[in-house]
C-alpha cells in the first residue's frame, strides 16, 4: 500500500461512528511505535507532523518513512501536516508527497480565514490531498502558537456551516472546550454545541487537544460527530520520561538504540489506549 488521503478514512469513520486517531510524531522511533500498534490492532491511523517537525526532520524524510510503513503494513496510513499557517510550507509538503494538510488561519479575521483556506483547498485538491481547517480558537500551546484560556473562542455552528460551504474543506477542527498541552483541570466540553455543528454540516469533525481528556468525554464526542482525534502531549511525556528513567539507572549509557527502545514501548502503551477509545480497532 501507499500513504493515503484522510478523506476516505474519515468518511468511513463518520458513517460508522468511530474516530481515526491522529498521533503527532517527531522522528523514526515515534513513527515506528505508532505504526506497530496500529498494525497490531488493525486500525487506520494518521501520522501528524507540525511545521516544527517538518523543519526538524525534513518533509522528504518524513514522506519516505511513512511510505515504508505503508508498504510494510496493510492498514490505511496518512501523513498529515498539522496546524500550518504558512502556505509556502504547506505547498512544499504537498509537493513532497503529503496526503493531508491543515491550514490554520484561525487567528485571522473570518473573511481572511475564508480567503486563505479557499486558496489552499484549490491547490491541495489538484493533488488529491485532503484539507482540514479550524474555526474558533482552541486554547493552549502548539509549538509557537500560544492561546490563553481567556482568548479561546468556541466554534459558532452557523458560521461553521457558512465556512464549510464556501471553502469546500474536507474536515473541520472545532473549538468546544479542549486545549493543547497539559490540562490544569478536567476540561468541560460543550457537547450541545458539537451536536448542533454536526447537525448542520456534512464534513467530518476533528477534536484537537485530546491529550488528557477523559476517555468517556472522547467517546461521547465521537458519538456526537467527532471523526478524528488528535493526540500529541500524551505521547511526548511518557516517551521523554522513559528516557529519563533509563539514564537514572544507566548514567554512563550512550547508545541511542538502548534508551530509545523503552521510550518507544512507553509510547506504544498510550497509542493502544487511544486506539481503543476511538473504537478504531479492526476498522483498517
Amino acid at each position: 500500500m501507499d500513504i493515503v488521503s484522510t478523506k476516505e478514512m474519515l468518511s468511513d469513520a463518520k458513517k460508522r461512528k468511530y474516530a481515526v486517531p491522529a498521533f503527532n510524531i517527531h522522528n523514526l522511533e515515534t513513527m515506528q511505535g505508532v505504526l506497530e500498534v496500529a498494525n497490531e490492532l488493525k486500525s487506520p491511523v494518521i501520522l501528524a507532523t507540525t511545521p516544527g517537525t517538518v523543519s526538524y526532520a525534513g518533509a522528504d524524510y518524513l514522506v519516505a518513512m511513512a511510505k515504508v510503513g505503508a508498504k510494510r503494513y496493510n492498514i490505511p496510513i496518512s501523513l498529515h501536516l498539522d496546524h500550518c499557517s504558512d502556505i509556502n510550507i504547506l505547498k512544499k509538503c504537498i509537493e513532497s508527497g503529503y496526503k493531508s494538510v491543515m491550514i490554520d488561519a484561525s487567528l485571522k479575521p473570518y473573511e481572511e480565514n475564508l480567503m486563505i483556506t479557499k486558496e489552499v483547498v484549490e491547490f491541495a485538491h489538484t493533488y488529491n490531498v485532503s484539507v482540514e481547517s479550524e474555526l474558533g480558537l482552541v486554547s493552549g500551546q502548539e509549538e509557537e502558537r500560544d492561546i490563553k484560556d481567556s482568548d479561546s473562542i468556541f466554534t459558532d455552528p452557523y458560521v461553521a456551516l457558512d465556512f464549510v460551504e464556501k471553502t469546500k474543506i474536507d474536515s473541520l477542527a472545532v473549538a468546544i472546550g479542549t486545549a493543547h498541552g497539559v490540562y490544569k483541570a478536567e476540561p468541560k466540553l460543550d457537547f450541545e454545541r458539537l451536536k448542533k455543528i454536526n447537525s448542520l454540516i456534512d464534513v467530518p469533525l476533528v477534536l484537537h487537544g485530546a491529550s488528557g481528556v477523559p476517555a468517556e468525554s472522547i467517546i461521547k464526542a465521537i458519538e456526537y460527530g467527532i471523526c478524528k482525534v488528535n493526540i500529541a502531549t500524551e505521547l511526548k511525556i511518557p516517551f521523554a520520561d522513559a528516557i529519563k528513567e533509563f539514564f537514572e539507572r544507566n548514567p554512563n549509557a550512550s547508545d541511542p538504540r538502548h534508551y530509545l527502545i523503552p521510550a518507544k514501548e512507553a509510547l506504544k502503551k498510550v497509542v493502544a489506549e487511544k486506539i481503543q477509545i476511538c473504537d478504531s480497532i479492526n476498522r483498517g
